[in-house]
Order: structure tokens, then sequence, then C-alpha cells
């Protein structure tokens, strides 16, 4: 009988897909923020700093700038006075809402509003 290959398996190797998206997306604030200019469709930093409610304007900043340098969203600087900067989502980001949305779903249908399990 051949050994079943669980798809969990080498999870903590390099070339995993999911340790390289949560390397990519993990952390506190960068699915929010994807959640924020995905439900805006284009979102200037001043609002994205409401919406996602505790970040900080370092965070915030040093969030965007990696999303960008990773392809998650985009960023387009008006030539006015004062500067308007808005992001948005690329395809590829966009294309991870429906996954991100599930997991939401899987979180408000199995925990509690506490965060403890139900």
């Amino acid at each position: 009988m051949g050994r079943h290959i669980s798809p969990c398996e080498n999870m903590a190797g390099e070339g995993c897909g999911l340790k390289r998206v949560l390397d990519l997306i993990g952390g506190k604030w960068k699915i929010l923020i994807l959640c924020v200019i995905y439900a805006e469709g284009t979102v200037r930093y001043g609002e994205l700093r409401r919406r996602v409610y505790g970040i900080t304007n370092t965070m915030l900043a040093h969030s965007l700038r990696e999303m960008e340098r990773d392809g998650l969203v985009e960023r387009h600087q008006f030539d006015e006075m004062p500067v308007r900067v808005e992001y948005s989502l690329t395809a590829s980001a966009g294309s991870m809402i429906p996954i991100l949305l599930e997991l939401k779903r899987w979180g408000e249908e199995h925990l509690e509003h506490e965060g403890l399990p139900s």
C-alpha cells in the first residue's frame, strides 16, 4: 500500500506555498489593509488610516511599502499639491480576496466574538 502524502507535508520548507503566502500577508495588519482596499476599490492613505482600527502611521506606511514591493497593491501619486496618493489592489491580490472572505466566514461561524473557540 502506498504512502499517503499530506498536503501539509514539508510546510516548514522554504518552497511551501502556504509558508510563502503567510510570509507575504502575515502579521496583524496586511489582511485588514487588503480588505479595506478591496471594499473601497481605490483608497487614500488617510482613509486607510481611519478604517484599519488601531494601526499606527508608521505601521501603515511600512505595510503599504512592503505590499507594493510584493505586488499586492498599486500606489498612484498625483502631481498636485498637497500630494494625493491612492492605493488599489493588483490583480494578484484581488484573486486572494475570495479566500480571505472564506476565512472571515469560517471565523464568524466557528469563533465567538470574544475570540475563544465555541
